[in-house]
């Protein structure tokens, strides 16, 4: 990562209102004061991974609050969410009607919306940038989760973090298209991870959506698997295959035609990733998830109205 600001080096009495001044500068929607009186030490580290933006702060014990003034300021941020990684210290956050306490090992997603927080002394977290979009199509509303704690209790928030801290790592000797697509991968094992942890509490009204998304969070995570169907993911996500069609329908959805649905969709994008361009058509098939080449080809030319060959053919600007 790149160090675009540190405290180092500066008088102490300076220090704070530098820091202050660096965050006005980026326009960044929250006012920050000092919760002790000692030494201010701060540092902030930005890296950037196919269009995933990702900063590591380092700050002592400070208190942040976005208004809705300083929102409106900050400009059209709507279409994103950030999710924030804590690595050492404590923090704290209080958003819509949620409050809740991120220790290391945890992370929390922050909606663009009013938001108060505090760190302790030696906090370290790391802070991405999320299109909302890639979020919500399977988890549904941010409001749902956000400043809700995904604990470090959990196996799958342990490996998204260290998937994270290592993808930071290595991430300038990876390749673009393998930077592609391991950012990808990062925003899966987020999703998965918010999936699991909505389903360990939630009110009772919510119940069904959450299955939803648990559902759907499932299909991102195994569309690959050929033998996957419905009464498989019913039982993944321990509902009954009834329970789970009748929760599909109120959507205005079939559970079958959104397994369908993601696995063109990601055939779709496979053939026009460049890293993807060397493998057979029928090979790419089969690692979406289609058994046979032949009715890969029916069902994509169905949903696109082209062929896969005339797809790829098309995305690298030669005729078929």
């Amino acid at each position: 990562m790149q160090t675009v600001f540190s405290t180092q080096g500066l008088h102490p009495r300076d220090s704070f209102k530098r820091w202050q001044a660096m965050l006005s500068e980026r326009s960044l929607p929250f006012e920050q004061q000092r919760l002790d009186d000692g030494l201010f030490s701060g540092k902030l580290e930005i890296a950037s991974l196919d269009g995933l933006v990702m900063s590591r702060v380092s700050q002592d014990a400070t208190r942040g609050e976005a208004t809705p003034s300083l929102l409106r300021r900050s400009g059209d941020q709507h279409g994103r969410i950030s999710v924030t990684f804590q690595l050492a210290g404590e923090a704290t956050t209080q958003q819509l009607d949620r409050a809740s306490i991120q220790r290391a090992g945890d992370f929390t997603v922050h909606d663009h919306k009013p938001i108060v927080f505090s760190s302790s002394m030696g906090s370290q977290a790391i802070r991405l940038e999320l299109p909302r979009v890639r979020l919500e199509n399977v988890l549904g509303s941010a409001r749902h989760y956000a400043a809700l704690t995904v604990g470090a209790e959990l196996a799958s928030a342990q490996l998204t973090t260290r998937f994270i801290q290592e993808l930071i790592r290595v991430g300038n000797q990876l390749s673009p298209d393998a930077t592609t697509r391991m950012a990808v991968v990062a925003v899966d094992l987020i999703v998965a991870s918010i999936a699991e942890r909505m389903a360990k509490e939630l009110p009772r009204p919510l119940h069904g959506t959450v299955v939803v998304q648990r559902a759907k969070a499932f299909v991102e995570a195994n569309f690959g698997d050929p033998t996957l169907d419905p009464p498989q993911l019913a039982a993944a996500v321990g509902v009954s295959l009834r329970r789970l069609q009748e929760l599909f329908h109120e959507r205005g959805q079939h559970i079958s035609d959104w397994i369908w649905q993601r696995r063109l969709e990601a055939a779709a994008k496979r053939l026009a990733d460049p890293g993807c361009v060397h493998l057979p058509i029928g090979t790419l098939a089969y690692g979406c998830g289609f058994a046979s080449q032949s009715h890969f080809s029916r069902r994509f030319k169905d949903r696109f109205g082209m062929s896969p060959r005339e797809c790829r053919h098309a995305a690298f600007g030669r005729a078929p």
